[in-house]
């Protein structure tokens, strides 16, 4: 690493031990430029989306629709706070070149831009995960859902996916794992080695992310089918599915989004630590803005992919009939032929 050779001593805080400013570092990808530029879009696209949803919530009528609701609420305010507070950090540096040692001695400052970093992370895929648990509840079990899910249980959800990850943001703090400053010195994170504690949270924050992803495809993938079968099969007139198909489309693309934005960042830490490589800062700063990009393109899931916008990109769909295989004839009657002859076999099955 490109780091000014300053002695090292006993007075030396922990989160300059290792990466010791000031560095000498020049890379298009750690310029001012896009940090500004990813902050600004950001912050604009959550706040429109923030609009979009206050308003959506005030008008729905569905119960499990303003549960959904509340969860992208959560996501949202995340999101946002998010790229405000590390935003804010990471271009004050770049325009100001603060140096870290001066304003702050005992890492205080470096320690809360890596529980930011963190908290913020591991938030969008915990929330994830736990709206497709929402989701998977309410399709597989509508009725349990309706009577034993309040709005103050959805909003405690939020709340305890808050405080998890603000626990796993604290555990460096505690010893297991130390905050670190990085190249080129705008910003902090936990230190990616394969030695003692800084591989078991490395470790830890890897394979929480990665499970969160997984867990979010498994219960959708349900949630997916059994939507599909009710929307195509005989009661596919009992009850409107718009609501349902739009959320489910909503909450497959947040998985995709951040599947595609975090596991990169997620198998590059477990891989470096597992394998006792020294971590490539080039490949760093690459998959930490890759993972940016999940607090910018989620806001816009919740702006475009909306009934009022789908209706007036495809005013030919026919919504009335509550079912999105209208567009589909021929696979909406394959699905019904599918279902109906499960159905059959499983009810011979049990006669014999």
């Amino acid at each position: 690493m490109n780091a000014s050779v300053l002695p090292l001593n006993n007075t030396t805080p922990l989160c300059y031990s290792i990466n010791r400013p000031p560095f000498n570092y020049n890379h298009t990808i750690a310029s001012a430029h896009f940090s500004a530029v990813f902050g600004a879009l950001g912050l604009i696209s959550n706040l429109i989306a923030f609009v979009v949803l206050l308003k959506s919530f005030q008008q729905t009528h569905s119960r499990s629709r303003s549960f959904f609701l509340i969860f992208l609420g959560g996501l949202v305010v995340t999101d946002f706070m998010g790229l405000l507070v590390t935003g804010s950090i990471v271009v004050s540096f770049h325009v100001t070149r603060f140096n870290w040692r001066e304003i702050d001695p005992n890492c205080h400052f470096c320690n809360f831009m890596g529980m930011s970093m963190v908290f913020y992370g591991l938030c969008p895929l915990l929330l994830s995960a736990s709206m497709a648990l929402e989701r998977f509840i309410g399709i597989n079990h509508p009725f349990a859902h309706s009577t034993s899910m309040p709005k103050r249980r959805t909003i405690s959800m939020v709340l305890m996916v808050w405080f998890i990850a603000g626990c796993i943001a604290l555990l460096p703090l505690t010893g297991l794992g130390s905050y670190h400053i990085q190249m080129p010195g705008s910003w902090c994170f936990f230190n990616i080695s394969s030695k003692g504690n800084d591989l078991v949270f490395s470790l830890l924050f890897s394979l929480v992310g990665l499970s969160s992803i997984t867990m979010s495809f498994l219960l959708n993938t349900v949630s997916v089918v059994t939507l599909i079968k009710v929307c195509c099969g005989q009661d596919s007139n009992q009850r409107r599915r718009d609501y349902e198909v739009e959320m489910m489309v909503q909450l497959i693309l947040i998985m995709v989004i951040g599947s595609a934005s975090w596991c990169p960042l997620l198998v590059f830490i477990a891989q470096t630590v597992l394998s006792g490589a020294n971590v490539k800062v080039e490949y760093l700063l690459l998959w930490i803005r890759l993972a940016t990009w999940n607090q910018i393109l989620d806001p816009w899931v919740y702006i475009l992919f909306r009934r009022a916008v789908l209706k007036r990109i495809y005013p030919r769909f026919n919504w009335s009939r509550g079912s999105i295989m209208t567009l589909y004839p021929s696979l909406s009657d394959t699905i019904r032929r599918y279902t109906r002859s499960s159905i059959g076999t499983m009810a011979s099955d049990e006669t014999g």
